[in-house]
């Protein structure tokens, strides 16, 4: 079932608390690149994120994969910010039901936009995203032209939780503290009625299961993984 104008309202707003955010440990205080990171300033090795080595580290994986918390600590150590899949959710959500026809387009739009600026200034970042129903497919094929038009690259990164490991996660207080949802049975009636459903993403550069890996060292393989450059504090 794709979500489309005539959702309930109440089914989009538990639509809306499955899809803000996919977190496993999400109860950092602050984005550990921000500037309340202990007053430090980030700054890159080099030169990789001027315009001639513009790259994207694009994550993506179920919800509760770890998508925030691990994508927060490959911004830490690359000095990259962190563009999470909440971001554009939470503010589209405001002005229009999930998974409405023109929440969908403006979340793209929005997305779109972001990349294309991104790109044009050199700016290197990280991405999350939760792979489902209400983003059309033509997405991904947009967002990798909007990102390589340039000279860009994008490195896909798959974030792997079996269905076992994503249930045992969704209860935890820190998908609590970010209002995310946390009912089981709520979780498989969207899963059973293709609220997930997604065509088959590109194939990742790496792939990380997340239920044999804490999410340092998934962070950490990702940025090796990659020859990401290491930030380095001023």
């Amino acid at each position: 079932m794709r979500i489309g104008m005539k959702t309930p309202s109440a089914y989009a707003t538990s639509l809306r608390s499955a899809f803000r955010g996919e977190g496993v440990a999400e109860d950092l205080d602050e984005s550990p690149a921000g500037p309340a990171g202990g007053g430090a300033r980030l700054k890159r090795e080099q030169n990789a994120d001027s315009s001639r080595d513009f790259q994207v580290v694009f994550i993506y994986g179920p919800a509760a994969a770890g998508k925030h918390t691990i994508g927060s600590l490959v911004s830490r150590d690359t000095g990259w910010p962190l563009f999470h899949n909440h971001l554009t959710v939470d503010l589209v959500a405001t002005l229009f039901d999930f998974g409405a026809e023109p929440f969908v387009e403006l979340r793209e739009e929005i997305w779109l936009a972001a990349f294309r600026a991104a790109a044009k200034g050199g700016r290197s970042f990280i991405f999350t995203f939760h792979p489902e129903a209400s983003v059309r497919p033509r997405f991904i094929d947009d967002a990798h032209g909007a990102l390589t038009a340039g000279g860009g690259r994008v490195h896909f990164v798959e974030l792997v939780c079996s269905e076992a490991g994503v249930e045992a996660r969704l209860d935890s207080e820190s998908r609590a503290r970010f209002g995310k949802l946390r009912d089981l049975e709520l979780y498989r009636q969207l899963r059973e009625s293709g609220s997930f459903d997604f065509p088959a993403m590109p194939e990742p550069a790496v792939r990380v299961d997340t239920e044999t890996l804490e999410p340092e060292a998934s962070a950490r393989r990702i940025v090796e993984s990659l020859g990401l450059p290491r930030a380095v504090l001023s």
